[in-house]
């Protein structure tokens, strides 16, 4: 994994000073702590953090040029089937290195952008052509590695993080409508960033600029093919041989590599298909040692005994998450606030100290039904007696105190959004379940009118005639993109160390995807065709206990430690009518119901003004 930075100058003007220049890329230092390069042409400089993986050796260090200088690469990344593709090559083409990044270069240069299709990995990369002008960018299938791009009549600006693109000078406007969806989604559900001409290169496609013109293509169409004619094939042998080619694909480093371990069903797996091919490996998990209501770490250290690795149990204080709290929101350069970012980024942060690459089970809940709202759009879906009596104590719900802090304020606010999306219409519950603030309580938060978001509205669409499969797929492309591998990336970058996530193989995720829905989940059972190969592997408390999932004490935390510096500092009523971006007395109404007795989820709206206000006065001063 490293970091990657690039300004092109489309007119005559200048291109940021290498001081400048340097400068934005030293932003990235994190991703990169290993090695740094910056090479210059007339229209175009690249700059390069490395953080070394594979072939450690000043050799692998970027920019990559090729023998003739001809070609120059800037690659975040791995390409899993590297050796796959030098075996191709490597009677043309004299290597210097045993890296993966050589192996691109010339891969590219041989097959120029239709070779992308060909690539395993997850990547962002940007290959220059001196003697065409040509530029090509390019992000991997499903957004694992992030590029952001910016561009204006004079230039195009393209880095791994957007505050690299920020120390570049360019100008910082707020994008109204994407903050009025991060206030619903808690996170940039679309390629639009938060600020005007900032966005993301789109997952599975490519940029081209020759000679100052630009032009962006799909390299990468998913399967649209559903089939239940599999049953024949045996989809349990073929899923499970798919899964292990592609962890196998994924140990191979030349640096220490272990597993995050939760006890939870997909790093479960993940560590037990790893096991057997290291017999070593040592596995990680936290736990709260203050809050046992969201420590699961007794279940990581049952899952580790019962497989044989070498576990690590963070035991940590309510004292040392805040600490980490703060340089969160420090590393944040995009409005973020997804909370579990919290406790991914302390694991991260303690795993560092033992391995530089670590295997997780992310991607897994949104390809096979995982999360506890594809149960419930299941369930609305297809009815029964317990769907009818959740239905109809929707009012008793509703009355009721709600908070995910106790058990029975946890029930009590999972039975209410249950009666509540049932009585929703069959195509709007996509997005009922999507949101974190309904479209209402977003535009009464701001002060300024926002146009219709008619640009999400494709989410809804095929949902109801595709049942589970079309909330899946939409959560593939928003949830998964948006959400998850965004804190992945982010949390595990801030910390020097490479995540790589096994369960979005291309070949493995266009596998699954043709699996009709009785395969993942139906009245008894999610995750059904892993729960049907991996049960008798495991410790059978892995699929049989609730999914839990990866929590922090926001609540308590507001309430108590931080309630002075919310009031005094992030949520100050002065600051707030000073900005012009909030309604202060709509932030008046929230703060009260944080301390009221039937808080709901209200903690989860004060956290996602804290990233903002964070955010906001870091960047714009």
């Amino acid at each position: 994994m490293c970091g990657i930075l690039g300004a092109f100058s489309k007119n005559s003007i200048d291109l940021p000073s290498q001081e400048v220049f340097k400068g934005a890329l030293d932003t990235l230092h994190k991703r990169g702590p290993d090695a740094s390069g910056i090479v210059s042409f007339p229209k175009l400089r690249l700059g390069h953090r490395r953080l070394s993986i594979i072939d450690t050796s000043p050799g692998a260090n970027q920019p990559f040029e090729d023998n003739t200088k001809r070609y120059t690469l800037v690659f975040n990344g791995e390409v899993y089937n590297y050796r796959t593709l030098k075996a191709e090559l490597v009677s043309k083409y004299d290597f210097k290195t045993d890296s993966d990044t050589e192996v691109l270069l010339y891969h590219l240069i041989e097959h120029g952008e239709r070779g992308i299709s060909q690539l395993n990995g997850f990547f962002a990369f940007a290959l220059w052509d001196a003697h065409e002008e040509k530029l090509l960018v390019a992000r991997d299938r499903y957004g694992i590695k992030p590029l952001y791009i910016y561009e204006d009549e004079d230039q195009l600006c393209f880095a791994s993080e957007m505050k690299a693109i920020f120390a570049l000078g360019v100008k910082k406007e707020l994008n109204n409508v994407a903050l009025f969806r991060y206030l619903q989604y808690n996170y940039m559900p679309t390629e639009e960033g938060i600020i005007q001409g900032v966005n993301k290169l789109e997952p599975a496609h490519y940029l081209k600029l020759i000679k100052g013109q630009k032009s962006i293509h799909s390299y990468f169409e998913p399967s649209s093919q559903k089939t239940d004619s599999l049953e024949e094939k045996n989809p349990q042998k073929s899923l499970d041989a798919l899964l292990r080619r592609s962890v196998e694909r994924r140990m191979v480093a030349d640096v220490p590599l272990g597993t995050f371990l939760s006890g939870g069903v997909d790093s479960s797996i993940i560590t037990l298909l790893a096991k057997e091919l290291k017999p070593n490996l040592q596995t990680f998990s936290i736990g709260y040692r203050d809050e046992p209501m969201f420590d699961e770490s007794a279940y990581a250290q049952r899952v580790a005994k019962h497989i044989g690795t070498k576990h690590h149990t963070f035991n940590l204080s309510n004292d040392i998450l805040l600490e980490n709290m703060q340089e969160v929101l420090e590393y944040t350069d995009e409005p973020f606030a997804d909370s579990s970012s919290l406790a991914v980024y302390t694991l991260c942060k303690y795993t560092k100290d033992h391995i530089t690459v670590a295997l997780s089970g992310d991607g897994s809940d949104e390809m096979f039904a995982g999360y506890n709202k594809h149960r419930a759009a299941y369930l609305a879906k297809h009815g029964g007696l317990k769907t009818q009596v959740a239905r109809w104590g929707g009012p008793l719900w509703r009355g009721l105190p709600k908070s995910r802090s106790t058990r029975f304020g946890n029930v009590v606010r999972q039975l209410d959004r249950f009666a509540r999306l049932c009585n929703q219409d069959e195509n709007d519950r996509y997005l009922y379940l999507a949101r974190f603030m309904t479209d209402q309580n977003a535009r009464k938060l701001l002060n300024r009118e926002i146009g219709d978001d008619g640009v999400m509205q494709w989410l809804n669409q095929s949902i109801s005639s595709k049942a589970i499969s079309g909330f899946l797929d939409k959560d593939l492309k928003m949830v998964l993109e948006g959400d998850m591998l965004v804190k992945v990336d982010r949390m595990s970058m801030a910390n020097s160390l490479e995540v790589r996530v096994p369960f979005l193989d291309h070949e493995f995720v266009e596998y699954v995807r043709q699996l009709e829905d009785k395969y993942k989940i139906d009245a008894r059972h999610q995750k059904k065709i892993l729960r049907d190969v991996y049960y008798n592997q495991l410790p059978h408390e892995v699929f049989d206990r609730a999914k839990h999932g990866f929590e922090v004490p926001l609540l308590k935390w507001f309430r108590n430690e931080l309630k002075s510096k919310i009031d005094n500092h992030w949520l100050n009523p002065e600051q707030i009518a000073a900005q012009g971006i909030f309604n202060v007395k709509e932030i008046d109404r929230i703060k009260k119901q944080l301390m009221s007795n039937n808080p709901g989820d209200v903690q989860y709206d004060i956290w996602k003004l804290i990233v903002f206000q964070n955010w906001y006065n870091k960047y714009f001063g």
